[in-house]
């Protein structure tokens, strides 16, 4: 593992994290609301979020306007028709285009008469969505492992009437088959359907492989993987015949091979292929499926908690077998679950920019296939990681 690591007490006798009281929570409940459009305060111009999508949107645009503006002016040129250079026609296509392009990336839907299904409301970002589609006109179905808790009861309280809290944890089948009932019956009037479906609900399984005990593996996989597909197959009758779309949350770092992260990432990648997929499959049917892909420093610690963390090292260095900890020894373990600690750091990461993703993967019209609320150093690694050679980018971040 790489990195600076502060030594502290022995894995076997970590120090006890608090974990936020029901008062952090409700404050936390009423800070994760940020208002679509308006970019938080305190940001400097150098701090400012790279609009990626509208880059990715306009990109492939720009470049089919170079090459018309070639074939036109060499056309117009041969034939005696215009004088005119390569550059005056290629700024002359690409205003008009990008106009264009703009005009049809910020169409959006009316929320009146719609009905979004989000799983993982328990977390941060689950929150915050539920709480943003709700304030925009949305019926929202707020789906918790647990809707009994303070945090369930809270959202309520700041919540209109067309937000309605579920029982809802992905890997339980009864649960699912149950959120869809109560969905047909609560939809909103002259509805036909979902209009979108936002899995939220995310489960981190974090440290080397070998260290994983397979009943965590499999919890990892119920929720990060099979949970979602039947969440999918169960609600996407009611998504089709609203011509809505299916929203997948995974990560921007997904494809980049690194320690500690090889199970969650696998997972991820696999809900990225399966959306390849379903993306093909449902086109016809006019159902969108969008990914929504955040970096490490936009969502923060939206799904981890240091208790989280600690819990999970504890029972991986009690399953360990004898060889395994004398070949790891516990120094290494301890260095390991130290370099955990920034997926549980800056409780108050600015979640705006993976907000405002989701956000428009449910309200714009036309949706890109692909949103990635990463910061420039994460897009860099990615681009790095899928577009060059690999030896180049071992070079760099080896």
């Amino acid at each position: 593992m790489s990195g600076p690591f502060k030594r502290r007490s022995s894995i076997k006798a970590l120090p006890a994290m608090s974990l936020p009281t029901d008062s952090m929570r409700r404050a936390s409940i009423r800070r994760a609301s940020v208002a679509v459009g308006q970019q938080p305060a305190g940001k400097t111009a150098g701090q400012q979020e790279v609009p990626w999508d509208i880059l990715d949107r306009c990109l492939l645009p720009v470049l089919f306007c170079h090459a018309a503006a070639v074939i036109v002016s060499n056309a117009l040129n041969v034939l005696h028709i215009w004088d005119v250079t390569t550059f005056t026609l290629f700024i002359w296509f690409t205003i008009v285009t990008i106009g264009a392009v703009l005009f049809y990336h910020n169409l959006k839907v009316t929320a009146a008469g719609k009905a979004v299904l989000i799983t993982g409301c328990d977390s941060r970002i689950g929150i915050a969505l539920a709480r943003q589609l709700d304030e925009q006109g949305f019926t929202v179905f707020a789906g918790f492992q647990s809707a009994d808790s303070s945090t369930a009861e809270e959202l309520k309280e700041v919540c209109s009437g067309r937000l309605h809290v579920l029982q809802l944890d992905v890997a339980s089948e009864n649960q699912i088959l149950a959120a869809s009932l109560y969905a047909v019956e609560h939809l909103p009037d002259g509805a036909p359907g979902l209009w979108a479906v936002v899995h939220a609900q995310s489960w981190v399984a974090l440290g080397e492989i070998e260290w994983i005990p397979p009943q965590v593996i499999k919890k990892a996989t119920d929720i990060n993987f099979i949970g979602p597909t039947r969440v999918t197959q169960i609600m996407l009758p009611l998504v089709r015949r609203a011509k809505g779309r299916i929203v997948i949350v995974t990560s921007g770092l997904c494809r980049v091979a690194s320690p500690v992260r090889g199970i969650h990432c696998g997972l991820l990648a696999a809900m990225e292929s399966q959306a390849e997929c379903l993306r093909k499959e449902l086109r016809s049917r006019g159902v969108d499926v969008v990914v929504v892909a955040p970096g490490e420093l936009t969502a923060g610690s939206s799904w981890l908690s240091d208790q989280h963390v600690i819990d999970q090292a504890k029972d991986m260095w009690k399953q360990l077998g004898q060889e395994q900890k004398g070949e790891y020894n516990e120094n290494y373990f301890e260095n390991a679950l130290r370099s955990l600690e920034k997926y549980t750091k800056n409780q108050e990461v600015d979640l705006f920019p993976v907000l405002r993703a989701l956000n428009d993967a449910v309200i714009r019209t036309f949706p890109l296939k692909k949103y990635t609320p990463v910061s420039r150093k994460e897009k860099i690694q990615v681009f790095i990681a899928e577009y060059l050679p690999r030896s180049v980018y071992d070079v760099i971040y080896s």
